[in-house]
């Protein structure tokens, strides 16, 4: 099969955000100040996850519902906001040492994730 350039541009120009991610902005929400990604999903941690470990637990089918909030290969590390290599060689931001996802059932402005799995999911406060 023969890939036109065409073809490959419109593949760079429609590739999700998530490849060319920068570290969140604040948002509000009813449960007060959060951390949300540039389009405003929300940002979490895992108490799966240990502060300043460098690692994500949170791999496989838990990764496909939290989707790790992943950086670009050029990200740089700024402030509170780190990146860890995760298993399969991406790049994760990680927020004052702790690995940040988002929940795949929010949408914008949404903190559903907020206490799920037995309350191991938590909102990221800035």
């Amino acid at each position: 099969m023969k890939i036109s350039h065409i073809t490959v541009s419109a593949f760079v120009m429609l590739a999700p955000s998530f490849l060319t991610a920068q570290p969140a902005k604040w948002g509000k929400s009813p449960v007060g100040a959060i951390l949300q990604t540039p389009d405003g999903k929300t940002l979490y941690v895992f108490d799966g996850d240990h502060a300043g470990s460098g690692a994500s637990t949170c791999t496989g089918n838990c990764a496909k519902l939290w989707p790790p909030y992943l950086a670009s290969n050029e990200a740089k590390a700024e402030g509170d906001w780190t990146l860890i290599a995760r298993d399969d060689g991406a790049r994760q931001w990680a927020y004052r040492g702790r690995p940040v996802y988002t929940w795949v059932k929010d949408g914008p402005g949404e903190t559903s994730g907020d206490g799920m799995a037995g309350n191991r999911w938590h909102v990221a406060k800035p």
